[in-house]
């Protein structure tokens, strides 16, 4: 049987861990390592200006976009965990192609970090005034926060803030009004009598599940139309 030298192995580990720590340290950023990879995939995508960008965190990350519309066309640019900053650090993958559509929601994951609503509307103004900006014919459709339930007992940081999402969504309402884009109010049609997630579009208080992504879907196409692979 081949010895085994505890100290000598213990000593192993410890010099690899030593070596490694450094590295994970370089290769981490602020946002976190799903953050880095999907920002990375993103940058190196092609781009069109007949894409209809996705953009948002966890909620939009878990829908299959281009199957649900059967539109090639549609891109999933959600990052689970993102939050506004984080999408105005990497904006640019997005205005680079110049897309017909972007929808846009986020803002979600703000709250669970304990930032304050007008903090979080002024946060989406700026996201919306860089697309602007960057990519002009763009049409901008800023969607509103989900409501969240917490009667899952998951998510506390984001459900026990049910009360401020309505008001968050006033905030972003009147922001699309004055800088001219689009609103959709998706809120009344997933929240229950009150207020609250209704638990038939989601299994944890936060996240969607078949129900949900059909309905917002069937919300967009009420709206927009069916989109076609040929839309520009």
């Amino acid at each position: 049987m081949k010895n085994f030298n505890l100290f000598g192995n213990l000593g192993l580990f410890a010099l690899v861990l030593m070596v490694s720590l450094p590295v994970r340290a370089q290769i981490t950023g602020k946002y976190g390592t799903y953050y880095d990879q999907r920002e990375l995939l993103f940058e190196a995508m092609p781009t069109s200006e007949n894409d209809i960008i996705f953009l948002g965190n966890s909620i939009t990350d878990g829908g299959e976009w281009c199957e649900l519309f059967q539109n090639p066309n549609c891109k999933n640019r959600g990052i689970s965990g993102d939050i506004t900053p984080g999408v105005l650090n990497r904006l640019e993958t997005i205005t680079k192609g110049h897309p017909a559509m972007v929808f846009l929601m986020i803002g979600t994951n703000d709250m669970n970090w304990g930032i304050d609503n007008d903090s979080i509307a002024r946060s989406v103004r700026e996201v919306v005034q860089r697309i602007k900006q960057e990519s002009p014919r763009t049409q901008i459709i800023v969607q509103s926060i989900l409501p969240t339930n917490d009667c899952y007992g998951l998510f506390t940081g984001h459900t026990k803030r049910y009360t401020d999402v309505p008001i968050i969504n006033g905030m972003i309402k009147t922001m699309t009004e004055e800088e001219g884009v689009d609103y959709l109010d998706l809120y009344s049609r997933f929240a229950n009598a009150e207020g609250k997630m209704n638990p038939y579009y989601s299994n944890d208080g936060l996240h969607l599940n078949g129900n949900g992504y059909l309905l917002w879907k069937e919300i967009i196409e009420q709206t927009y139309g069916k989109f076609n692979s040929k839309q520009k």
